[in-house]
């Protein structure tokens, strides 16, 4: 399978909304995409994620503030690059544990989806008002209010479907009025957590055939021989990836390295979102080069012998080729993954 990972699932993601441009945070990645429209993916940007505003479980736009949720206490900020007339403060007890959060039209809205209702209010530290959620919004991934704050309305992400990652604006949570559909764009979604497995295709680990060995003859013979295997990572496809997006001046990360923390964990995930759940931390990230090998075997008289090495895939294109080489007598690719 593949799509796109809940923020219930993912802490420190989320999507929201401020000053007429649209947000995807991601800790994991110590950085955030901005972007003017998320369908089209325009005038992308990334920024560096100061730490001190990594690890939320839930971002909010606004008119002045981007506001952090962490347990029950808000963290309000001007800028999430920078440390910058913070307030911090406590949240009422019913706006406490909700599913998803957002702002628009001077309101802030917590969503409680396994309850079937949602609370308004325009101060989260006093009590809000509770009110019946549509079961149509009962499936949204993530939710973010509009780039301007004067207006109405909400958008939520959409599960994965046969058409794709969408994404609904809505005009009332309490109503089934859905009034437009639209994609996310792929430059926008290889930023979201298991984006990659949409816009290249899932995790796979395969075994390649680089080498096979036969013993023709009917005595035991000594085989001797230098092979050649690349080993590394495919830097070359993966940073196509970001080669849409700009990075702000004082961003600290590297578009090569941001593709290449993005395919590690994209390669981390379940197979649910397009991951293989292989750890790749032992293996080399390096730009893949060619790497010789000295290999002595003793073949029986007509002996053949498979030299297989692993490597990781998303979709059909190859991104990681693993450190070692596994040798079998049967000519059908080895079942087990690769142990570095």
């Amino acid at each position: 399978m593949n799509g796109i990972i809940p923020r219930s699932k993912a802490k420190g993601t989320d999507i929201c909304a401020f000053n007429n441009k649209y947000y995807i945070i991601r800790s994991d990645l110590g950085c955030y995409m901005q972007t003017s429209d998320l369908s089209k993916g325009s005038d992308i940007c990334i920024f560096s994620l100061h730490p001190s505003c990594q690890n939320g479980d839930h971002y909010i736009g606004g008119d002045s503030y981007f506001h952090i949720i962490k347990g029950n206490s808000c963290r309000r900020v001007t800028s999430l690059t920078k440390e910058s007339d913070t307030v911090v403060y406590s949240l009422h007890p019913s706006c406490q544990g909700g599913d998803h959060y957002f702002a628009a039209h001077g309101y802030f809205y917590i969503i409680f989806q396994e309850k079937g209702t949602y609370r308004r209010t325009t101060n989260m530290t006093k009590d809000s008002e509770e009110l019946d959620l549509h079961p149509n919004y009962s499936a949204g991934l993530y939710f973010w209010g509009p780039a301007n704050h004067k207006k109405t309305g909400c958008y939520f992400l959409k599960p994965t479907s046969e058409w794709g990652v969408e994404f609904c604006t809505g005009a009332d949570l309490g109503e089934d009025e859905h009034t437009a559909v639209c994609a996310v764009h792929p430059d926008v979604l290889n930023f979201l957590p298991g984006g990659l497995s949409v816009t290249k295709g899932p995790a796979i680990g395969m075994w390649e055939n680089i080498e096979t060995i036969t013993n023709d003859s009917n005595v035991p013979v000594t085989w001797q021989k230098k092979i050649t295997k690349k080993v590394g990572y495919n830097k070359e496809k993966m940073t196509q990836i970001t080669q849409n997006w700009k990075k702000e001046t004082s961003a600290s990360i590297e578009y090569g390295e941001l593709a290449k923390l993005i395919a590690k964990l994209q390669f981390s995930f379940s197979a649910e979102y397009g991951g293989s759940r292989v750890g790749t931390e032992n293996e080399s990230w390096k730009e893949a080069t060619e790497e010789e090998e000295l290999l002595n075997f003793q073949l029986k008289p007509k002996e053949s012998l498979y030299l297989w090495q692993h490597k990781l895939c998303l979709g059909q294109e190859p991104v990681l080729f693993c450190c070692n080489l596994k040798i079998t007598s049967d000519p059908k690719p080895p079942t087990s993954p690769a142990r570095p």
